[in-house]
């Protein structure tokens, strides 16, 4: 069966499920630019030669794949064309989004995009990332979902540089019925994040989500601060914590990249909630980020309603990118 045929049975018909939606539409400005070129492409060289890949280079790296992937993805789409013998550039589509997805999950299976939940016991969730990535609103909605799913949770609202932060998380436990754990701003981070999981334990709670300040203008003092947090984690709970998670902002794109580059360094970076998907041409950065860091994006933000923040899926990422070219194709 024809990797297009599987795409189009798993997102479209009875089986398809409401994420597939949430893709297709959030995914709608980068598929708009992508396809749009990729179809052009086609349309121009009918042969694959030289000429179109280095043409193929130009639109990967203009949707912000990176280049360091795009060049990896060049040199394997290279390989594929020579092993199948493939003349017809219209081919090519079906191959390139076949090979999307072999990249991102690399020598890894799907399960690297779940989150890792305990089954017994606290879990805990710290969440990293600078100002203004929607690393607040992420928690709250990461809340509402763990709660419909039957999990009890608690917030702990660690991000003590800033009193808007506190007010912000309490804004969203009431919104979504979930205790909210803090000290007034210019407390002691570790000192908030210990009395959460206290919290969390006496009320058994399943998660707890921790959220931390984000000013990268003083990046020693902020690490160090993270460092402190995790080592109060580590302590009161063994093997936490469980995710950290690092929020960016996909409008940023490149931008986007040097952050986790610098986060990872200073902190194990478990995962990635990309947020703003939906606001960007560029959704290519989901890929730079897990070939280039080898960290794998867990959620993205694909719209701003409590149920926009989605469990990643290459998949239904790809096929996000591809649904209009899929729908043309006799698959």
């Amino acid at each position: 069966m024809s990797f297009f045929k599987k795409l189009k049975d798993k997102f479209t018909g009875e089986s398809a499920s409401p994420s597939t939606d949430k893709y297709k539409e959030g995914l709608t400005k980068t598929r708009g630019s992508f396809s749009t070129k990729i179809n052009d492409l086609v349309a121009k060289y009918r042969k694959v030669d030289e000429d179109f890949f280095e043409e193929l280079e130009e639109i990967l790296i203009s949707a912000d794949v990176g280049v360091t992937t795009v060049m990896d993805l060049i040199e394997e789409l290279e390989m594929e064309v020579k092993r199948k013998n493939i003349k017809d550039s219209a081919a090519m589509k079906e191959v390139i989004s076949e090979k999307l997805v072999e990249i991102y999950y690399g020598e890894e299976d799907e399960k690297v995009e779940e989150l890792n939940l305990k089954t017994d016991g606290l879990t805990v969730i710290l969440f990293v990332g600078v100002n203004g990535v929607g690393k607040t609103t992420t928690i709250g909605k990461l809340a509402k979902k763990l709660k419909d799913e039957g999990k009890r949770v608690v917030m702990a609202a660690g991000d003590t540089f800033r009193a808007g932060a506190i007010e912000q998380l309490e804004v969203w436990g009431e919104r979504v019925g979930v205790e909210v754990i803090k000290h007034s701003a210019g407390s002691d981070p570790a000192a908030v994040i210990y009395d959460g999981i206290q919290a969390a334990k006496s009320r058994n709670a399943d998660v707890l989500l921790c959220d931390t300040a984000g000013r990268l203008q003083n990046k020693v003092n902020l690490m160090n601060e993270l460092s402190k947090v995790k080592r109060v984690i580590e302590r009161e709970v063994p093997e936490g914590p469980h995710e950290v998670l690092l929020v960016l902002d996909a409008t940023t794109g490149q931008n986007a990249l040097s952050q986790a580059k610098t986060f990872s360094q200073s902190t194990d970076v478990s995962g990635i909630v990309l947020t703003k998907l939906d606001g960007t041409a560029k959704g290519g950065i989901v890929l730079a980020i897990r070939k280039e860091l080898k960290i794998p994006v867990k959620f993205v933000g694909l719209g701003e309603k409590v149920s926009d923040l989605q469990a990643f899926d290459a998949h239904a990422f790809v096929y996000g990118l591809f649904s209009d070219l899929i729908t043309e194709e006799e698959v």
